[in-house]
């Protein structure tokens, strides 16, 4: 399990690294989704929102590949995913199984450092 937990982790380097590169750089065009999946993502790049995300994804990205603060890699990327997966469910479900892909990799990277958020799941007295 620790090998595919490793890979994993280098995947979501990898996919992380790319798409937040190319929220700067735009060396892979994307147009703009049709509905209210384009609407949504008109008033994320307007509100400069998309600059947050992007910079999470590479600063995540940098530290999955480079296997330095896992945990901290794999907390700050959690929500970036919750919300691709909320986004392909809710909007442009064409996209669902990227996603699903996605919370898979990031459900087997996390399998290996587990125990770094054992202290999330206790019960409170």
């Amino acid at each position: 399990m620790k090998v595919t937990s490793t890979i994993a982790r280098y995947l979501l380097g990898i996919i992380f690294l790319v798409f937040g590169l190319n929220g700067f750089l735009h060396f892979i065009p994307m147009p703009l989704p049709p509905g209210v999946a384009g609407q949504f993502f008109m008033a994320l790049g307007v509100s400069h929102y998309f600059a947050v995300v992007f910079l999470l994804q590479l600063v995540a990205a940098v530290l999955l590949l480079a296997g330095r603060y896992v945990p901290l890699a794999l907390a700050v990327i959690a929500p970036v995913v919750v919300n691709i997966l909320c986004y392909h469910v809710f909007m442009a479900p064409s996209g669902l199984p990227m996603a699903g892909i996605l919370v898979v990799l990031w459900l087997f990277a996390t399998f290996n450092v587990r125990s770094a958020f054992a202290g999330l799941l206790l019960k409170s007295v």
